[in-house]
């Protein structure tokens, strides 16, 4: 998947404050088909929700333990259950995947390395493993060597344009995974940044993000919030 050095730059919006679900789902849902027709950019958005869990295309009835109060929401995404809330990073990514080479297989392998370099940026080692989804660093745990999962990949893609994206662990509230088996994976563990020893505040995150994005699939405009209001 080439990066697209003569196309207009990804536009590039942080939310403040925490964002619905469900208004998230329609934001992208108006977005991708403005994409698909030409009328509209592609889009990185990155955002907080509230405390949720969300159920992908294969999450199963049974890995849902303890909702705890949690709203639920299905999705059109791939993969299975996961945790969403305050202190993770979420990256809505909205790509034209027809210019950009039409090989999804290549696009995931470009969203995992843009986490891997992301990491890099504060000396964590991020990496995958061929039978599990996600990023993965390796860690001490009462004197044994584990692989906790740092962040997800949940993806959609319509008529070759991408929706939906990666949540990457800052700082949340890692008991609210226990409600859930996440992405199906019940012998590893979940960390984040702040459980392993890394106070990063969410702006050097972002700031992180950026960079790596750009070094993986070309440049970026950073645009105003507001202009998502025109979508909702």
């Amino acid at each position: 998947m080439p990066i697209e050095a003569k196309a207009p730059p990804v536009e590039w919006i942080t939310s403040s404050g925490y964002v619905d679900y469900e208004l998230a789902l329609a934001v992208m849902a108006r977005r991708t088909t403005a994409i698909r027709r030409e009328t509209q950019r592609e889009l990185v958005w990155l955002l907080e929700h509230p405390p949720l869990y969300t159920g992908g295309t294969s999450a199963k009835d049974e890995d849902l333990l303890n909702p705890g109060g949690l709203p639920v929401f299905r999705s059109a995404r791939g993969g299975q259950f996961t945790y969403h809330g305050p202190g993770q990073r979420v990256a809505y990514v909205m790509l034209d995947l027809e210019r950009r080479g039409r090989d999804i297989r290549e696009f995931i392998t470009r969203l995992e390395l843009w986490l891997i370099r992301t990491l890099a940026e504060f000396n964590v080692s991020g990496e995958i493993r061929s039978d599990r989804i996600g990023i993965w660093v390796r860690r001490s745990s009462r004197g044994q060597q584990v692989e906790d999962k740092i962040a997800a990949l949940g993806l959609r893609v319509s008529r070759w344009v991408s929706s939906h994206g990666i949540a990457l662990n800052v700082d949340p509230d890692l008991s609210k995974f226990r409600g859930i088996v996440p992405c199906g994976i019940k012998d590893h563990g979940v960390t984040s940044l702040a459980d392993l020893g890394l106070p990063v505040s969410m702006y050097d995150v972002d700031i992180a993000l950026r960079k790596c994005f750009q070094q993986t699939f070309g440049p970026t405009k950073v645009v105003d919030e507001t202009l998502l209001e025109i979508e909702r």
